[in-house]
């Protein structure tokens, strides 16, 4: 099993298969508008714009599970995330990442690659990086930034 094996649902309620992007480096990403680190979006844009050309796919799903920082519907939070931060990267519908109603992708990602405190999602803006064979590589804290994790991608992406 690996990420290919699972579909999500987009903001806009459409099924995609994530074996769409077998053969591309993916970056998952929990994310809230109303929260203190949403600048991360910004980040998260500018690698997609710089990288997207050489297979760099970057996944948003909004979760409401921290401080209620996503309380917006789908459309809502896709119109905040184009206006307010420029996001041009794909955001899904939004999700519970933790507890028993967790989207079974996020299940899988908190059970192979653990956290510092252990499966749960600590907050807004964890991160998975996953190579392009669809191996989870990395989970990243909330607090580390988009561009801390650039040479990571740039790794997986095979650029100097």
């Amino acid at each position: 099993m690996n990420i290919y094996d699972f579909t999500v649902t987009t903001s806009s309620g459409e099924k995609l298969p994530l074996s769409q992007f077998r053969g591309q480096v993916i970056l998952v990403v929990n994310v809230a508008t109303k929260c203190g680190l949403s600048p991360q979006y910004r980040e998260l844009q500018e690698l997609y714009t710089i990288y997207q050309k050489d297979g760099l796919v970057i996944l948003g799903f909004p979760c409401n599970q921290f401080a209620e920082q996503e309380p917006g519907s789908n459309t809502e939070i896709q119109e905040s995330c184009q206006r307010n931060f420029g996001v041009t990267f794909p955001i899904m519908a939004k999700i519970d990442v933790n507890g028993p109603t967790a989207d079974p992708l996020y299940q899988y990602l908190k059970w192979q690659k653990w956290g510092l405190f252990g499966q749960a999602i600590k907050w807004n803006f964890t991160k998975f990086l996953v190579d392009s064979s669809g191996n989870i590589v990395h989970r990243y804290a909330p607090t580390t930034t988009p561009k801390k994790i650039e040479s990571a991608i740039k790794k997986l992406l095979n650029i100097e």
